[in-house]
């Protein structure tokens, strides 16, 4: 049957991905499911009351969001089960200045976000999205949602040895999009006042926007591929299809458990997470802290004796073995796109794993059917890093790094395989309906 690996979940998936063209837009979209299942949005700037039972979330700065329900036993006595992903993806972005022009045409100036593979981006359709902010401290979304700009690539005719001495990009001159032609095409605040005119604040002057966070992306949607639909290509699966995961897991979960469940999806992890709302900050473990006060007011000792019991899974997407390129995997370790979600260690602490919560996935993992795959670089490349060492270090936690096999990490268009959506899923939806917590102190 030719859609046979086009799943009911991949589907969802790639829904889920259309609607996330940015960090804020997932965020957004996040909030928005959640709320339809019945939770309920928190502010930071607020006292909280909960209970067990309670079933929230919490936004900080637009593009990190944590959801959580407090378990039936109090989490000093039960712990938490903690899901972590991150919202951002490599991609252009918009400097203060936009306006730029050159031999007649106008462009964008733009600020290279993360680890980008420059070359994707060049001859791809793209749109401007992103966050403004107004005088009065208010914000909104914007979403172009059709293609005004691109990055040329040059013509062969023009730089002959490009296919035998490679492609050499420079990030300061050669990645600047084209915009239009002088002196009839628009310039940035035509953009800006193009998208303010499809939100709520319809009719708001330009000159009111006092900031904003903007990001280039790809039109093109999440597409199903293959000779049986049983590929997924689109832009941000590294990591939206982590935080899709983990959404799902949570509202899909079993009632009644007795550990605290909670998903933390934090903004900038592809820059190092070193803000206020990522996960070097202090979001996390000050929420863990309110949960914990809330359940046991007095109780100085019980976020400590919390984390003690604890358990983090920390879902970012791995590298599968590359058919072009299977010489860049250790060779006891190469992940297959749809074989699985994938177990990442690295004992110098770019991966969190470590034996106990090894064990606490891959039991989640048989009690579902599951047979994860293991993923340890070569000796000789360094592997990426994820949340999980940094969000262990942070809250003390147990953690184990995993995720889906994708090609094409990174690049303005990437790739996975449908049957893996679902297996994730499934595994997620376990530990966050049967965790136990730990008792002992390996």
């Amino acid at each position: 049957m030719l859609d046979q690996d086009r799943t009911p979940e991949a589907t969802d998936l790639a829904s889920f991905l259309d609607a996330s063209s940015t960090p804020y837009h997932a965020v957004s979209e996040l909030a928005r499911r959640l709320t339809a299942a019945g939770f309920r949005a928190f502010r930071e700037q607020d006292a909280w009351q909960v209970e067990p039972g309670t079933r929230g979330f919490v936004v900080r700065a637009g593009g990190s969001i944590v959801a959580f329900e407090v378990g039936t036993k109090p989490p000093s006595d039960a712990g938490f089960v903690l899901l972590g992903a991150h919202s951002d993806s490599p991609n252009l972005r918009l400097k203060p200045l936009p306006d730029l022009t050159s031999v007649g045409y106008r462009q964008l100036s733009v600020e290279i976000y993360g680890g980008v593979l420059l070359s994707t981006w060049l001859d791809r359709d793209l749109s401007v999205a992103g966050r403004v902010v107004f005088a009065d401290g208010s914000s909104e979304l914007i979403d172009l949602k059709r293609v005004v700009c691109r990055v040329p690539n040059l013509a062969i005719h023009l730089n002959r040895e490009v296919n035998t001495a490679g492609l050499l990009l420079n990030a300061q001159s050669h990645l600047l999009p084209v915009l239009g032609l002088e002196p009839t095409a628009g310039g940035f605040a035509e953009l800006l006042a193009e998208g303010l005119s499809h939100t709520r604040s319809y009719g708001a002057p330009v000159e009111d926007v006092l900031g904003f966070d903007l990001c280039l992306y790809d039109t093109q949607r999440a597409a199903f591929a293959g000779s049986k639909h049983e590929f997924l290509f689109s832009s941000r699966l590294d990591n939206l299809a982590s935080c899709h995961a983990a959404l799902q897991a949570l509202l899909s979960a079993s009632p009644d458990l007795e550990a605290t469940r909670v998903i933390a999806i934090y903004d900038h992890e592809e820059v190092g997470s070193q803000s206020a709302s990522g996960a070097r900050s202090l979001f996390l473990s000050d929420l863990l802290a309110r949960l914990a006060r809330c359940i046991s007011p007095g109780d100085q000792s019980a976020l400590p004796r919390a984390i003690a019991r604890s358990l983090l899974v920390s879902a970012d997407m791995a590298h599968a073995v590359h058919p072009n390129y299977p010489d860049k995997h250790d060779k006891q370790h190469r992940p297959m796109l749809g074989a699985g979600p994938v177990i990442k260690v690295n004992v110098n602490q770019s991966y969190a794993s470590d034996g106990p919560a090894v064990a606490a996935f891959s039991a989640a993992c048989r009690a579902v059917g599951v047979a994860p795959q293991h993923f340890s670089s070569r000796n000789d490349i360094p592997c990426g890093s994820t949340i999980g060492p940094i969000s262990a270090a942070r809250l003390g936690v147990r953690a184990v790094d995993v995720g889906n096999p994708m090609l094409s990490m990174h690049s303005c268009r990437e790739m996975a395989a449908c049957a893996d959506v679902a297996p994730m899923i499934r595994v997620l939806t376990q530990l966050l309906s049967e965790f136990r917590g730990f008792d002992s102190a390996i």
